[in-house]
């Protein structure tokens, strides 16, 4: 079964960039320069160029009313102006990482999830998306609990 992976739209993060820095620590959030590489960009699913502005902020990435509605910490470039959209592809931030895959019905009830190697996502992400019962998956970095890529069918 095919897959699709999705990074997050870059549209909602623009206004944080043109924050003072006191203003983000307000809301919580960090502005950083990526001073080496492995940051993970949560719209390009790319690592951040190291010398590219960032921003570390809390994102709702669970939104719906649910027992498992959640937020997390997240990693956004200033350079991504394209979200990743690619079908059949994991990316370098899934590929490089142990992995939590979570699987929701659609009413965003957790009905599966289960850790892996990230270069091996692929197999998980065909098995889970078989599955009736599954609407759509998501993608966390196992260590940190970071949210990482939205998986539907393509």
């Amino acid at each position: 079964m095919s897959f699709r992976v999705r990074g997050l739209s870059p549209d909602p993060f623009r206004k944080y960039f043109e924050m003072p820095d006191a203003a983000l620590r307000e809301i919580g959030a960090l502005r950083v320069i990526a001073a080496e590489p492995g940051l993970p960009c949560r719209v390009s699913l790319r690592h951040a160029p190291v010398g590219d502005e960032i921003l570390l902020l809390n994102y709702e990435h669970q939104p719906a009313n649910t027992p498992y509605r959640a937020s997390h910490a997240i990693y956004v470039c200033r350079s991504s102006t394209e979200p990743f959209d690619e079908v059949d592809v994991v990316p370098e931030v899934i590929v490089s990482r142990l992995v939590s895959v979570r699987a929701f019905d659609t009413r965003h009830m957790m009905v599966d999830a289960e850790v892996i190697e990230g270069q091996h996502a692929a197999a998980l992400f065909d098995r889970l998306l078989s599955d009736p019962a599954t609407g759509y998956l998501q993608v966390h970095n196992a260590k940190r609990g970071c949210y990482s890529a939205r998986v539907e069918r393509a």
